[in-house]
């Protein structure tokens, strides 16, 4: 393997969607505020623009690709200096399998963390200008937790992912941050009822967290990485996968109906078939590396769901 397909493995280019679709319901909940009350948006030359159009939207999709990419760059480093990989089967690991030295890979994890740090400045730069000196120092420190929470994943002697707090950091980054972060960025704005499809991005990210971990249970458990699901067991893990599935979906729902005006605006559940499909697979599944492929499934599903918010936004169903 090359250099150059070394680094794109170890970017895990099959992450990236269920990374950008928290921003994506969050600013397609926020184009109608934005729309409603006619914000002027920069880059767009546009008093009532679509947000798709606005330097603000591209920007934070780049910042989060970062922070995945970032994130995704830490794992391989950290569980790889671990020995975690080590005997890990399946998709390859750049550290671990020597392709990439720790010295490299951490080189490639400060350009990935300065070049996301530059992006979320000028993100914040645009979004509030000179406006709110407070809200942009709230916004310039989560990007620099957020920079640290990708890292201290698996990296350190306190990695947060060896001590069973992955899914928390998931949900609160994956779900709030990135839902209600950039519905604020649109919008200088918060409603409690975004709390229910924040909740949603954030239950479906999680789940994809807890599949990737009872995939791995057998190999974590042996190299002392304490996830969530070697804490439960793989029989409770299930039980916990699918509660994650179902209260994501639940609160999906909820939202809907709290803001219905046609039956257009379910057309979301079309998502969901994956999901209880997956959940039904979860159950019967008795070789956990066999769940490798229902990641994806999750994470693609996750991605259709934020789309399909967007397609409801634009029809004027929101």
């Amino acid at each position: 393997m090359n250099k150059i397909k070394a680094w794109i493995a170890a970017a895990r280019l099959r992450t990236l969607p269920l990374s950008v679709s928290g921003i994506i319901v969050g600013a397609s909940l926020g184009n109608t505020i934005s729309n409603q009350t006619n914000l002027d948006l920069p880059f767009t030359g546009n008093s009532s623009p679509h947000i798709w159009q606005s330097g603000i939207f591209w920007l934070a999709i780049l910042v989060t690709i970062g922070f995945q990419v970032l994130s995704n760059f830490a794992n391989d480093f950290g569980d790889g200096v671990r020995g975690t990989d080590a005997k890990r089967q399946g998709e390859k690991r750049m550290v671990a399998s020597g392709i990439i030295t720790p010295k490299q890979m951490k080189i490639g994890m400060i350009i990935t963390g300065v070049i996301t740090f530059f992006l979320a400045t000028i993100l914040i730069f645009i979004a509030f200008r000179n406006e709110n000196l407070i809200i942009s120092f709230i916004f310039f420190n989560l990007t620099i937790i957020s920079i640290i929470a990708a890292v201290k994943y698996t990296v350190g002697k306190k990695a947060y992912g060896y001590s069973g707090l992955g899914d928390i950091f998931v949900f609160l980054f994956f779900g709030f941050l990135s839902v209600l972060g950039s519905y604020y960025l649109f919008t200088h704005d918060l409603q409690w009822q975004l709390l229910l499809p924040a909740a949603a991005i954030g239950c479906f990210s999680a789940a994809v967290l807890n599949l990737n971990n009872m995939r791995d249970i057998e190999n974590d458990a042996t190299a002392g990485k304490n996830t969530l699901v070697v804490k439960l067991g793989i029989q409770k893990a299930k039980k916990y996968h699918a509660f994650l599935l179902l209260f994501g979906m639940f609160c999906a729902v909820i939202f809907t109906v709290l803001n219905y005006s046609e039956p257009l605006q379910f057309v979301y559940l079309v998502a969901f078939i994956p999901f209880l499909l997956n959940i039904k697979t979860v159950f019967k599944n008795k070789v956990p590396m066999l769940l490798d492929g229902e990641l994806k499934k999750v994470a693609l599903s996750t991605f259709l769901f934020s789309l399909l918010f967007v397609v409801v936004q634009l029809l004027g169903c929101i």
